[in-house]
């Protein structure tokens, strides 16, 4: 079980399951055998992405999955609320133990009425380990002052009591981990877990570094991870022959053919530097005579071709690199021009660069601009040269341009991979040859980046991008939550990114925040189902943005950790009606909360404070959607409408324009179009209201069951299956259509719909023609916006019962 995926899989199995511990640190109850150690600061977030990672999900069906699984089926039992460290140890026989350290909770083991679960109390040197066993899966629990520690293995948790975790060098690579990523992952040294990260069978951790800190992000597909890694002096660890050299900006990107396997690059400012931390590590007295041929040389690289390799050297100064082989001038082939050379000293590549060069046998070369390439193989060289020539090298590739996003451009170590050399990779951590498909998984990334006395570390697994061709639909991710969801995902603003985030809950009135990218940021339990839509408001007049909303018998002003914000929340014990109206009259961020509960409509400040101010307390009937506020020149209106009364309202809730002609209203909002207070009658006519109170009304020849929607010049409504863009009807499928929703995104008009009954959503423009590829797959009326400031729209909608799908218009 050494696979470095099914390590972040433990944490899915343990679901929701680590937290509740209270000691100074918990690094110190960490055992001393544990070799792989992961940290979390939100499991909720970190369970989620677990879940909706696709790389992660197509473990799903292996071996090595189902038997982690089993092992880790008492973790579920686990509550936590802070921060989770499990650590992982190779136990008895080579068996798998876990150890998870939280603090501890009043709720955080859950076993009442659980069947198969028993309970037994031992004593060890007068402590207390209670054993626990579910379905023939047995744990140990312990807590010590406040931290709780469980584990599979009795003798790990005996031994907490005495004994704690003084490795100083674990400690400062711990510490250098964030908190706020998906998790973090210390990789200790001689980990039974993961043995390698490379092509090579002979390039393992353990001969390789010793300490890796990792802090790790999960979006749906893709992983990235970035931290460091160190090796003490003293030891013998490969990383340090980059000691006292400087990384250069890797190049062999530009050479390799992208039908190769991958390539390895290792680049340095000063060979001589380099030949000797070479010489000790290789504990020799000098390297081959010859070794003059890399004097000009900053870069070294290895294309893999299945069993073949070719070995690269990017020269800075080609004339010198030439006369370093005034003696290796026979032609031997040309190729497209290019003349092929015998090189008569093969080994000079694993005698020199062991053991980041194994025994390449290359006794062939060429020479193209800068790069000089040896291999063995002529096919090879061939192909290397055409590729070049060709530019349909890894560089040229559209895959690469998404890899190195994440990537620096100078770094020691450079490793790319293809989906099958990330697969064989793989293999070797779990020892054995487990089927999954990753085909879609066709490059991915390490480097390695010395500095002083350590090295950077940055890896990417990306799931390969299908490019939308103009005006396709193109599905960016589906995130599948916990629960089925209860309302509408809407988009929110990241006051700090000044991109768009997705806001939903669930049928448990579990309220989600989701980044753009499908990460769960955090999930907040609320009273009851949110009303309406969540608005933003700046409380603090600071530029951060906070979520304010109500429930049916509490108002919510959430910041961006999902945390309450002072004075809030506002407790009700009567009902409210409709969703919260919020009003900032001059703009000024002086806000007034608006909160209906039947026929009556209270204000406060964002103080928490009943504005004494405002007059009207109560309507004749019970306000029937949410009240508005409108501005004309310089004056304000506030409306508040019930199915017998318009209310237009001035700031102190007093009469400002009272209509001439009443109408037995709709339960449809508000709308100020064309300067009038627009609305619907019950039978379905168009009523306007002008700020002189002056009433006009249009037949439309709406059904009862009719939806309006207007932005200042543009009206739209539907009646069953009928949708009326300002002056054109278009006929739909009959269906269960939700209300349109006009989008003004740069200066152009959209207008959606969606049939619940066949699933399909429709996007128009303002002259009601629908949009290409469209109608596409969903189950709610959506949100359109530009989420990310590139150039595409994107639109947020319910997919399956428990997803929210996020599309993208190319």
């Amino acid at each position: 079980m050494r696979l470095f995926c099914s390590s972040l899989l433990l944490i899915l199995f343990f679901g929701c399951s680590n937290t509740g511990k209270k000691h100074n640190n918990l690094i110190e109850f960490i055992p001393d055998n544990a070799s792989l150690i992961i940290k979390t600061n939100n499991l909720e977030s970190l369970n989620s992405s677990l879940k909706n990672n696709d790389f992660i999900e197509r473990f799903s069906k292996t071996t090595a999955y189902n038997r982690l699984q089993e092992k880790l089926k008492p973790l579920a039992l686990l509550k936590p609320l802070n921060e989770v460290v499990l650590c992982l140890s190779e136990g008895v026989n080579d068996n798998l133990d876990f150890t998870v350290i939280t603090k501890l909770n009043s709720n955080i083991l859950e076993t009442d009425s659980l069947p198969n679960y028993t309970e037994e109390t031992l004593t060890y040197k007068n402590k207390t380990i209670i054993k626990s066993t579910l379905n023939d899966n047995s744990f140990y629990t312990a807590s010590i002052d406040s931290v709780l520690v469980v584990s599979s293995s009795k003798s790990i948790v005996e031994n907490t009591f005495s004994s704690f975790n003084d490795d100083d060098e674990f400690k400062k690579a711990y510490r250098t981990t964030s908190n706020d990523k998906s998790c973090s992952i210390i990789i200790k040294p001689n980990s039974e877990f993961i043995s390698t990260f490379f092509i090579e069978d002979f390039l393992n951790l353990n001969n390789f570094t010793e300490y890796l800190a990792l802090d790790v992000e999960m979006n749906q597909n893709s992983i990235y991870f970035n931290g460091i890694t160190k090796a003490l002096d003293s030891s013998k660890k490969l990383i340090n022959i980059f000691k006292n050299t400087y990384p250069q900006v890797n190049q062999t990107q530009h050479i390799t053919p992208s039908n190769s396997d991958g390539f390895m690059s290792f680049s340095f400012n000063d060979f001589k530097i380099l030949e000797s931390n070479l010489l000790k590590y290789q504990q020799k007295d000098s390297l081959m005579s010859n070794a003059i041929l890399f004097n000009d040389v900053v870069e070294v690289g290895v294309i893999y071709e299945d069993k073949n390799r070719a070995i690269v050297l990017n020269s800075v100064d080609v004339i010198a690199t030439k006369d370093a082989l005034i003696a290796e001038q026979s032609v031997t082939d040309t190729y497209r021009e290019i003349e092929i050379y015998n090189f008569s000293q093969p080994k000079l590549f694993a005698e020199t660069f062991s053991p980041l060069i194994s025994d390449t046998h290359a006794n062939l070369y060429c020479i193209l601009d800068n790069f000089f390439v040896f291999s063995s193989q002529m096919d090879m060289l061939q192909n290397i040269i055409a590729s070049y020539q060709n530019k349909t090298t890894f560089s040229n590739s559209l895959i690469f341009e998404d890899t190195k996003e994440k990537l620096s451009d100078a770094s020691s170590i450079l490793q790319i991979n293809n989906a099958s050399t990330l697969k064989n990779i793989f293999h070797k951590n779990l020892g054995s040859d487990e089927k999954f498909n990753i085909v879609e998984y066709n490059q991915s990334a390490i480097q390695f980046i010395y500095d002083n006395n350590f090295a950077h570390v940055n890896g990417v697994v990306n799931k390969n991008k299908t490019r939308g061709s103009l005006n396709s639909v193109s599905e960016e991710l589906n995130i599948k939550l916990d629960n089925d969801i209860l309302n509408t995902p809407q988009f929110v603003t990241n006051h700090i990114t000044k991109h768009k985030e997705i806001v939903v809950q669930d049928v448990n009135n579990n309220l989600y925040l989701i980044s753009n990218k499908g990460k769960i940021l955090w999930k907040k339990r609320l009273q009851g189902p949110v009303l309406g839509r969540i608005e933003q408001i700046d409380i603090y007049k600071n530029g951060r943005l906070q979520l304010a909303f109500a429930t049916l018998k509490k108002v919510y002003v959430l910041d961006r950790k999902g945390r309450e914000v002072k004075p809030f929340s506002l407790n009700f014990k009567d009902k409210i009606t409709q969703p919260l109206a919020i009003f900032d009259y001059d703009k000024r961020k002086d806000y007034r909360l608006l909160v209906t509960q039947g026929k009556n409509v209270l204000m406060y400040n964002v103080k928490g404070k009943i504005v004494s101010g405002f007059k009207f307390k109560s309507a004749k009937n019970a306000v029937v959607c949410k009240p508005e506020h409108f501005r004309i020149g310089s004056k304000d209106y506030i409306i508040i409408k019930t199915n017998k009364n318009l209310y237009i309202l001035d700031r102190l809730g007093k009469i400002r324009v009272k209509p001439k002609q009443s109408f037995s209203y709709s339960n449809q909002p508000v709308f100020l179009y064309n300067n009038t207070f627009t609305t619907t009658s019950e039978s379905g006519d168009l009523v306007s209201v002008n700020p002189l109170g002056n009433v006009s009304s249009r037949k439309l020849n709406l059904s009862n069951n009719h939806f309006i929607e207007t932005t200042s010049k543009t009206l739209v409504t539907q009646s069953e299956n009928k949708l009326f863009i300002k002056n054109k009807t278009t006929e739909l499928d009959f269906g269960n259509y939700v209300n349109p929703k006009i989008f003004y995104i740069n200066d152009k008009i959209y207008v959606s719909t969606t049939d619940l009954q066949s699933h399909k959503i429709y996007l128009f423009d303002s002259a009601s023609k629908l949009l290409p590829n469209f109608p596409v797959y969903g189950n709610s009326t959506i949100e359109l916006d530009n989420i990310d400031k590139d150039k595409n729209l994107e639109f947020v909608t319910i997919g399956e019962s428990n997803a929210i799908i996020l599309y993208q218009i190319n």
